[in-house]
């Protein structure tokens, strides 16, 4: 199984392909949408690896993906700028969970 990075940033894919991660950058919602299709119908991809960007800017069609498609697994990273993330991310993460104050 394979890793593919779609990415907003050439520094991003420049880094992860150094690891050995092959991908593309995007801008656009349609040239997102498109990319992705192609990359879920390659069988040899087991995650797709999304900047943080595409999950702020278009949340729908990500979570429209995750949601009808098991497989492969969408993770969103962090790109060169830093994580989007609150700091108590992992607390309010669970509260919102389990509905209990940590």
């Amino acid at each position: 199984m394979k890793m593919y990075l779609i990415s907003d940033n050439v520094d991003t894919l420049t880094g992860m392909r150094l690891a050995g991660v092959d991908g593309v950058v995007v801008h656009e919602r349609e040239e997102l949408r498109k990319e992705l299709e192609t990359v879920m119908d390659d069988k040899s991809v087991g995650i797709i690896l999304l900047t943080e960007k595409f999950g702020r800017e278009f949340p729908d069609l990500i979570d429209e993906i995750k949601l009808e498609r098991p497989f492969p697994l969408l993770i969103e990273i962090p790109d060169r700028h830093g994580t989007g993330r609150k700091k108590d991310f992992i607390t309010s993460y669970v509260n919102e969970a389990i509905g209990l104050k940590l």
